[in-house]
């Protein structure tokens, strides 16, 4: 008689699951304490008694995932990494916020420029974000800059709602966010400045009180929260994610470095000044290898 290894759970797999982790957590059923898990034929997780299931997960224990199948590392990498950001209480409504940046601390040039200062597993990492997100964030310098996409097109998932800060109104209406109908986009601006100004059928617009030319984050995520966007994923760049750092409004921070040196470019994070080293923000952090980039993600108070 030939005996037959149990096939390997793979990366493949282990990412189907870890969506279907996100959906729960989307539908505010996200997973409290040990569980084991089965899953349907459509990919879903459906709780079920330890003796049935092959999966465990466990919020706050590390690791916070157990299962009866062999994987492979890159599976067991993968659950390693996403698993935390869709199981628990914050899980319902994270608000997670990643920066690309150099050794030096900038995340372009002095010109703006940006594009693969990180490698290609960091952006295949971010795609991934967007796929586990209600919606991904970007401030107007990033829109006009970079003009992303803002798609999951390197990885299976569904494309998050677009939503760019743009107090003004000022971002072209050329650029690919509103032009190529992957998924709906809103613009947040200052209350009064859409008044009388058409708007594209693909772009609704969302006005929030102005302080000084500036939005509040936190009216920005409760106008967020309003529309049922509860997983919000600030992709960029370095003010809007600062200004949302200060904020408290972050659960988690992931900061991907670079091996390289920009010099006087654009800052990433800025933070005021603080007098002493115990006044520091000294966040709980996990570190990944992200190609010859290294990740760091930094678990912060939940606000």
């Amino acid at each position: 008689m030939t005996l037959f290894a149990a096939p390997e759970l793979g990366e493949a797999k282990a990412w189907s699951l870890v969506r279907a982790f996100a959906r729960r957590a989307r539908r505010r059923e996200p997973v409290n304490a040990r569980t084991w898990f089965a899953f349907t034929p459509s990919g879903e997780a459906e709780p079920v008694a330890p003796e049935l299931g092959s999966l465990w997960v466990e919020p706050g224990a590390d690791p916070c995932f157990g299962t009866r199948e062999p994987m492979t590392a890159a599976a067991e990498r993968l659950f390693t990494l996403y698993l935390p950001l869709c199981v628990g209480d914050a899980a319902r409504a994270l608000v997670l916020a990643h920066l690309a940046q150099s050794l030096d601390g900038q995340v372009a040039t002095s010109s703006g420029a940006s594009r693969y200062l990180t490698g290609a597993s960091n952006l295949v990492h971010t795609h991934r974000l967007r796929a586990l997100s209600d919606a991904v964030v970007v401030g107007a310098g990033t829109a006009e800059q970079d003009d992303p996409q803002l798609t999951t097109r390197l990885v299976p998932g569904e494309n998050p709602v677009r939503v760019v800060i743009d107090p003004r109104l000022r971002v072209s209406g050329a650029r690919r966010v509103f032009t190529d109908g992957a998924a709906p986009t809103l613009v947040v601006c200052a209350a009064g400045v859409a008044r009388g100004r058409g708007s594209s059928p693909a772009v609704e617009l969302v006005e929030v009180p102005s302080e000084n030319g500036l939005l509040s984050p936190a009216a920005i995520v409760a106008a967020l929260r309003r529309r049922g966007l509860w997983r919000l994923f600030i992709e960029g760049g370095g003010v809007t994610v600062s200004r949302f750092l200060r904020a408290r409004l972050l659960h988690r921070l992931q900061v991907t470095i670079a091996p390289v040196i920009l010099g006087v470019g654009r800052q990433g994070i800025g933070m005021p000044a603080i007098d002493a080293i115990e006044h520091a923000l000294r966040p709980r952090a996990r570190r990944f290898e992200l190609g010859e980039d290294v990740m760091f993600d930094c678990e912060l108070e939940a606000p």
